[in-house]
């Protein structure tokens, strides 16, 4: 035995000496979560109504669009590297990218908290007896893969910037005039946003920005970086669930303009 089911634990009946709601965050985590993945599941094999030509939106689950199967103008410069035919299906543009996104939220160090609690009760909170019998940590298959989580930052950096490019794009009009604002313009640039203070408050980021150095006197704009990025990585769990929030709506908001029950409006 081990943890708190340890001979050395205190012997108390009770699971718990807390008297507050303790059980209601892990419940609220793992109902936006569940959500989340459920839709995310049902856009990602929908394969459909994620490109609005006129107003150059693209979803950011299908951005970048890598397959053959794209809408016309979907993809970035004409690159498809990926035949659409695999495994005699037509494969959604959104699985191509998907390992990424999801790799890095699944390894991020404010994620593993946050669902290890709410889903596998280890711990449901502090204070509060999980009911698993052996605790072995991240060390065996598969949670060892969790140190797989520096390698998803970077590929997300990539991403943040396709998606910041098609934030740009998007303030063009159906002419390709640029200089127009839409209301598709402003969520998308909201939503690359917070990934960008998603990604900079990371704890990777911060450790390669300058967790490794041992002398900050000879390093002095990697010292001034990782003071910023510090004051970023008190906030990742909020850029967390901001995140988390904003992309979700791009994807609803160029979902419903595609489908034309929503009129995407310039404002000039």
């Amino acid at each position: 035995m081990s943890g708190v089911f340890s001979p050395t634990r205190a012997k108390i009946d009770k699971r718990t000496l807390r008297t507050d709601k303790w059980w209601l965050e892990p419940l609220l985590t793992f109902s936006v979560l569940i959500s989340f993945v459920i839709y995310a599941t049902f856009r990602a094999f929908e394969n459909d109504n994620y490109f609005v030509k006129d107003s150059h939106l693209i979803s950011p689950f299908y951005s970048p669009c890598l397959s053959e199967a794209c809408e016309p103008g979907a993809t970035i410069l004409g690159f498809t590297p990926v035949s659409a035919q695999i495994f005699n299906f037509a494969l959604s543009p959104a699985l191509i990218i998907l390992i990424f996104p999801l790799g890095f939220r699944m390894t991020c160090y404010y994620y593993r908290k946050a669902y290890y609690r709410s889903f596998w009760l280890s711990p449901p909170a502090c204070g509060v007896a999980e009911p698993h019998e052996k605790y072995t940590g991240e060390t065996r298959f598969p949670l060892i893969f969790q140190n797989a989580h520096r390698w998803f930052f970077y590929a997300g950096l990539v991403l943040n910037i396709i998606l910041t490019y098609d934030a740009v794009i998007s303030f063009r009009n159906a002419e390709g005039d640029w200089g127009h604002m839409s209301v598709g313009s402003i969520v998308l640039t909201l939503s690359a946003t917070m990934l960008w203070l998603y990604s900079l408050s990371c704890h990777t980021c911060r450790h390669t920005i300058g967790g490794r150095l041992k002398h900050f006197s000879k390093h002095p704009v990697r010292y001034k970086l990782w003071t910023k990025i510090s004051v970023l990585n008190a906030k990742h769990q909020n850029f967390a669930w901001y995140s988390l929030a904003a992309v979700a709506f791009a994807d609803i908001y160029v979902r419903q303009v595609a489908t034309g029950a929503w009129t995407n409006f310039y404002f000039f």
